[in-house]
């Protein structure tokens, strides 16, 4: 950023003087909370956490310096439940993302189901993974290819399941065309996600001497929930 175009200290000044005052407005609204959901308190945050930023961006333009503390980012957060208290219907919304890392050995698991069965689709398991793909999640339920994923040539990545609830169970077919179009942030009762970026435990090989693992050190993933 050149001389011109850097803030002033002024400037940076006043960014400082936005975080004390979102602060104190934050644990006002803390103090004063109405329940465990309260929007006053959802509020407060959200606004020291974009004082926060901007008094860090600021002082690292002026004077390339951070802060020392991270609030974290509020764009993945859920706002506040406004759904039910006791919901007559719920969705269960699931993504799990894989890598092909072995594409042979994805379509061999098809060519094995599509014999078996002796299904004229073994065509398209022989040319292609999209193909295979059709099969094996044709034959296979998601939470087994989840178990068994590495027989089946894929890579876990990121996953998350989402629960939301409703007033009254849609009517059929009501969403299949669009299934995943109309979710309202404020009716997910809660959320599950799985992710490396979780993992942040580093690894050492060298050191023979470690200390005992404690209850959770072993998982190897990590599961969020957020209210």
């Amino acid at each position: 950023m050149s001389d011109a175009a850097q803030p002033t200290a002024a400037e940076v000044r006043a960014a400082a003087e936005a975080v004390k005052a979102a602060l104190d407005r934050h644990l006002a609204a803390v103090e004063r909370r109405s329940g465990e959901d309260d929007p006053a308190v959802y509020e407060a945050f959200n606004e020291l956490a974009a004082a926060a930023e901007e008094y860090d961006e600021l002082l690292y333009d002026r004077y390339d310096e951070v802060t020392p503390f991270e609030i974290p980012g509020t764009e993945d957060a859920l706002p506040p439940y406004t759904g039910p208290e006791e919901p007559n219907a719920l969705s269960v919304l699931i993504r799990r993302d894989y890598a092909v890392v072995e594409p042979q050995r994805l379509m061999a698991q098809a060519q094995r189901v599509a014999a078996v069965e002796e299904e004229s689709t073994g065509g398209a398991a022989n040319g292609s993974a999209h193909g295979a793909l059709g099969i094996l999640f044709g034959e296979f339920e998601p939470d087994e290819i989840a178990s068994r994923h590495k027989e089946f040539g894929l890579e876990e990545g990121d996953s998350t399941l989402w629960v939301t609830v409703a007033d009254e169970p849609p009517e059929p077919g009501e969403w299949l065309d669009a299934p995943f179009e109309q979710v309202d942030p404020q009716r997910v009762a809660c959320r599950f996600d799985v992710s490396s970026v979780f993992d942040d435990e580093p690894e050492d090989d060298e050191d023979d001497d470690l200390e005992p693992l404690g209850p959770d050190d072993d998982l190897e993933e990590d599961l969020r929930a957020e209210p």
